[in-house]
């Protein structure tokens, strides 16, 4: 007898064929950071990446991340970030190049910024140039190498003005009546 009162059915005998086991789950692929460097952690040198990196510590040195990059609140960074997309939410003393760079209301950033696309929140700040590149360009032409001077013609468009004047405007006299006074 079962709960309820209702009858159990019947368990077949040793005869009827087991069902197999499931098949073996695969390994999930790794979702978020596979590299972090800690809140307390200090690391010094040159740091290269295939996948995302997120920074809490303090960093100095050369950072090239072919995934992206996250700069936490609490992060003092002292080098050139070149990454897949960046985003900043503590401190970079360095040039930062990507195809996205994100800078967050807590970011601080001292030097230049080349991207494809930049977004800044309300309260972040900048001490820098900002240089936005087109999307065609790759990560090797992003580095922060330097710009090429403009063309001349796009500086000097003096000999493309046309200057129109007309009728000249005769400007009414000064009210001699003070402002109490009703016209």
């Amino acid at each position: 007898m079962s709960f309820f009162g209702g009858k159990r059915p019947a368990r077949p005998t040793g005869d009827a064929p087991e069902t197999p086991p499931p098949p073996p789950v695969p390994p999930r692929q790794p979702v978020g950071f596979e590299t972090v460097l800690g809140a307390n952690s200090t690391l010094l040198g040159e740091l290269r990446s295939q996948a995302n990196v997120r920074l809490d510590g303090t960093f100095e040195g050369t950072l090239e991340i072919e995934g992206n990059v996250l700069v936490g609140e609490t992060a003092k960074i002292n080098a050139d970030i070149h990454a897949k997309n960046v985003s900043v939410a503590g401190a970079v003393r360095g040039n930062i190049s990507g195809n996205k760079v994100q800078l967050l209301r807590t970011a601080r950033v001292w030097g230049n910024i080349s991207a494809t696309a930049i977004t800044t929140e309300e309260g972040a700040f900048i001490d820098g140039k900002l240089t936005m590149v087109r999307h065609d360009a790759s990560l090797q032409t992003v580095r922060m190498s330097a710009l090429p001077e403009p063309p001349r013609q796009a500086v000097t468009h003096e000999a493309e003005l046309e200057v129109v004047v007309g009728e000249p405007v005769e400007a009414e006299p000064p009210s001699t009546s003070s402002p109490d006074e009703a016209p």
